[in-house]
């Protein structure tokens, strides 16, 4: 029998399948910074003055901390994909 064929078909060597292999430290300690960092950003529901280059617009500091948070993810994403 060649080595192919003895596993049995099995992907997972831990025979574990299903939530057992979503749930990995490393996705569980990404998915408890992005909650805190949600909780942070919906916390802060104040007005505050935001310059944008030349004009100056108020806006609640959550959409402003909420848009950075997601230009910076997409940044990531972006240069996460052309490193592969």
């Amino acid at each position: 029998m060649s080595p192919k064929s003895s596993t049995g078909g099995s992907q997972n060597p831990s025979g574990r399948g299903g939530i057992g292999g979503l749930m990995t430290p490393g996705r569980v300690a990404v998915a408890v910074i992005a909650i805190l960092t949600l909780v942070f950003i919906f916390e802060n529901t104040r007005s505050t003055k935001i310059r944008l280059l030349i004009p100056e617009v108020t806006m609640p500091l959550w959409m402003a901390l909420l848009g950075t948070g997601l230009i910076g993810a997409l940044c990531g994403a972006f240069f996460l994909n052309r490193r592969r």
